[in-house]
């Protein structure tokens, strides 16, 4: 099949002739004078760019210059602003992998701009709709957003990226629409937007919390499902990218105004702005799987432009894909131009967008080689190589939906993860189950089971109790059983084992001691999270006592299920959430750069940590191996960080005592005469926010039925301690 020279509608008399151009850099440059255009098809007849004026009118320009499989010209007067899309000629074979149809106008997966969100009335598929996905659709499918070329200029003097250590790192889990969307203090035509997070009352919030970084869900451009439309839904996670370049239109103030290429300096902004108030920006992105699905699933880019170069199609039949995310298709990182394509996403939004990090979804999906996880597939040797992704903040969800999916732990260097065993073990100490001592020992000193015997730090350990997939803390100690009735699956979606406790009761209730045991508990949880080992995400509006009402699958919800409720503030549980995150990142011995070792480190009073049983005794293997241990003691000795801080100075601290217990009765806990304390002065008490205690070492204290305590020793000059105020 060969490509015409034009093909109608005509062009004009006056359009530009195609120059030759470069095959790279891929996707729309503009050089200030004229645009290159570049698309990688290898199994491709022909290319046609097309290019479309305000009114939707379409021009085609034919790209006849092949190099490396890339098709690619020049157009020297079409500049910023331009909307453009791909006709992709060849042969439209599914059962051999094939499905070039240039009835549809593709997106370009390059763009760094789009013009807005599909238009499914306007067609998306490569076939006719109901029938058989084998049978080629003749009629024009224009419903993809279109490209926008971008003036890629923007002034960055002055930013400074905080490049927060990791150890130090207190990570905070938030929705760009979902933070800002009820704001009062934020203008409305900013809320829900990038601009909303630059503006000063939440930039002064997140300040005032204390987090160091924050991990948006994916803002890369994402396709909302036609089942969930169907359903007055939809895909309000934004787990179905469509471009890994583009900023989402959906949040963008400037696209809101018609504006939607103002999504790219938008963004940037809000960057910098956040960098200004010290936090760092990570980005959640999905580059295992995109929106087109399976062999059922629409064509809007990488499937009509080269479906086998982009997708692991089954290898004895073609037509059908690949599924390791549950979502109809998987990424062929196997192929170096799949590769490429996630090295260049990942390259821009680092040195273009000034991202600090970040997480990958579903990140087993890209170690695999053919079927079976490999910790040295070609996706993480390249990003350890590479001298600018290698930098940055690389976090894992290590898990996909694929036999062996289940990778917590087994991750490269350099690499921190998502600790899913942390959030069971925890969530199921507090519930009250028993035998989870040892367990429980591990989590709080950072996973060493999981991440020290392949050279990694504690820091590797992402922990968390909750997450955006899941129930909020305030929902994981109000329900044990999921509601998301409001999804329109009755209620078959999402997780059913939670191990979550109600308290006693299911739901929201004006019993007044349950009340509290909630408020304690999720105190715990905050508590545990933030004064362990590790680095802790929380999950924004956590801290105030967000609810989803049970839902614990609210990816659909893009309304006030999901939405932050700023009208209604759980004061106290924000300002003890405030206070641990300010005592977490005062002490060093609370974010260790490096694993306990419990030996002797500097003479025989000096042990890094000691752990404890209520009445004072150490803990013995017994203890450790008895399922009836609920209660743990762990002293911290602020001589035995082992560590320098920046400017080489020994890192010291005052000794610490983090008490915890799960039982259900109150326990007499001896405070321990260790690292030569006198007397210990109370910090935290999850059962009493106002409390305050001074004790001397060998006395014994209240440590109420499911609680939490941490006190601390001022050392002295003798290398002794003693309470301070």
């Amino acid at each position: 099949m060969t490509t015409p020279d034009r093909l109608s509608p005509a062009s004009p008399t006056d359009s530009p002739r195609v120059l030759p151009g470069s095959p790279y850099p891929l996707g729309a440059v503009w050089d200030g004078k004229g645009t290159n255009f570049a698309l990688y098809s290898e199994n491709a007849f022909g290319v046609e760019l097309c290019l479309f004026d305000e009114a939707g009118a379409e021009t085609r320009y034919p790209l006849r210059e092949q190099t490396a499989f890339v098709w690619h010209g020049y157009l020297p007067s079409v500049g910023p602003g331009q909307r453009y899309g791909y006709r992709v000629h060849g042969e439209y074979a599914p059962e051999k992998g094939l499905r070039f149809n240039p009835n549809v106008v593709l997106s370009d997966p390059y763009a760094k701009a789009l013009d807005g969100t599909e238009q499914l009335d306007r067609g998306v598929f490569g076939y006719v709709p109901g029938g058989d996905d084998r049978v080629m659709q003749q009629e024009e499918q224009r419903g993809a957003p279109l490209g926008i070329v971008i003036d890629p200029l923007f002034n960055w003097v002055g930013d400074r990226k905080p490049k927060v250590p990791f150890h130090q790192s207190v990570i905070y889990e938030a929705h760009v629409k979902g933070l800002t969307m009820t704001h009062p203090d934020v203008p409305e035509a900013l809320r829900g937007t990038y601009a909303g997070i630059a503006t000063e009352p939440v930039l002064t919030y997140l300040r005032e919390l204390g987090i160091t970084a924050i991990e948006f869900l994916p803002v890369h451009q994402h396709v909302d499902d036609p089942f969930l439309l169907d359903k007055g839904l939809s895909n309000y996670w934004g787990y179905s990218t469509l471009n890994f370049f583009a900023p989402d239109v959906r949040y963008s103030a400037a696209a809101r105004r018609g504006d939607p290429a103002g999504a790219v300096p938008e963004f940037k902004n809000m960057v910098r702005a956040l960098h200004d108030a010290g936090i760092e920006v990570i980005l959640d992105v999905v580059y295992n799987h995109t929106a087109e699905g399976n062999h059922m699933g629409p064509t809007m880019g990488f499937k009509g432009i080269d479906n086998p170069t982009y997708y692991r199609l089954v290898a004895d039949n073609p037509r059908f894909y690949f599924d390791y995310t549950g979502t109809g298709n998987s990424l062929n990182v196997r192929h170096p131009q799949t590769l490429q394509l996630i090295m260049d996403s990942l390259r821009y939004w680092v040195t273009e967008m000034h991202v600090d990090g970040f997480r990958f979804d579903l990140a087993s999906t890209l170690a695999r080689g053919l079927h079976e996880v490999d910790q040295l597939s070609g996706f993480f040797t390249i990003i350890h190589q590479d001298p600018v992704i290698s930098q940055v903040k690389l976090i894992a969800e290590p898990w996909d939906v694929g036999e062996g999916g289940y990778q917590v732990g087994n991750f490269p260097v350099n690499w921190a993860e998502w600790n899913g065993i942390y959030r069971d073990d925890m969530r199921a100490f507090w519930k009250g189950e028993g035998g989870l001592a040892s367990e429980i020992g591990y989590r709080l000193t950072g996973s060493s089971d999981l991440y020290q015997r392949d050279g990694r730090k504690p820091y590797a350990s992402i922990n968390f109790v909750t997450a955006h997939d899941g129930f909020t803390l305030r929902d994981s100690v109000t329900y044990e059983h999921k509601h998301n009735e409001a999804n329109g699956e009755n209620n078959q979606d999402g997780h059913n084992h939670n191990i979550t406790w109600n308290c006693g009761v299911e739901g929201e209730t004006d019993d007044l001691a349950v009340g509290k045991l909630r408020a304690q508990q999720q105190r715990n949880f905050l508590a545990t999270l933030l004064l362990g080992q590790g680095t802790p995400m929380v999950l924004g509006g956590d801290e105030m006592g967000r609810t989803q009402k049970g839902n614990n699958n609210a990816y659909c919800q893009d309304n006030q299920i999901s939405w932050y409720d700023w009208g209604n503030v759980d004061a106290e549980l924000l300002a003890f959430t405030r206070k641990v995150i300010a005592l977490r990142k005062a002490h060093p011995s609370l974010h260790r750069r490096k694993f306990f070792s419990g030996r002797t480190i500097r003479g025989e009073d000096v042990r890094d940590i000691v752990w404890l049983r209520y009445d004072g005794a150490e803990m013995s293997d017994a203890d450790w191996n008895n399922p009836q241990t609920q209660s743990l003691g762990i002293f911290l000795d602020g001589d035995g960080l082992d560590d320098m801080d920046a400017e080489g100075r020994r890192l010291v601290d005052d000794h610490l005592l983090l008490m915890l217990s799960a039982s259900h009765v109150d326990l007499p806990f001896r405070l321990p005469e260790l690292g030569g304390c006198g007397g210990w002065r109370l910090l935290v008490d999850t059962s009493d926010d106002h409390a305050e205690e001074q004790i001397k070492a060998g006395e014994e204290t209240v440590l109420r039925a499911r609680s939490v305590k941490l006190y601390s020793c001022a050392r002295t000059e003798d290398g002794g301690g003693e309470a301070k105020a």
